[in-house]
Parts: C-alpha cells; structure tokens; sequence
C-alpha cells in the first residue's frame, strides 16, 4: 500500500496559467445547478406522491368506518 503513494502523486496537476480552471469552474457550475435542479424536482415529486398516498389513506379510511 505505502508504495502507491508516491505514484498517486503523479495525478496532481496545478498549471502555472490559472486560466486553464476557468473551464472546470464552469463545468462544475453547470453540474452544480443541474444537481440543484434535479434535487428540487425530487423533492416535489416526493410532496406530490406523499399527497396521493395520504388522499388513498383517508379514503380507505372512510370506507371502513361506514
């Protein structure tokens, strides 16, 4: 294991011209707010289900009580 160390070192590259990260900066924001994106629509996705479950609840509920 410790003689992988130095070879994972190999990987690591920080360019002199600070221009080359203004495409990862970038893709990571796109890749940020599509992420946020996808979240928010899980999350409403979830509320709505929740709400068709609790409706189904109290029909059935309902129904059992006549």
């Amino acid at each position: 294991m410790i003689q992988f160390i130095p070879v994972l070192g190999l990987f690591l590259y920080f360019p002199e011209d600070k221009t080359e990260y203004i495409p990862a900066g970038i893709t990571m924001a796109v890749f940020t707010i599509l992420a946020f994106i996808a979240f928010r629509f899980i999350i409403k996705l979830s509320k709505k289900e929740q709400q068709e479950v609790d409706e189904l609840i109290k029909k059935s509920e309902q129904k059992e009580k006549n």
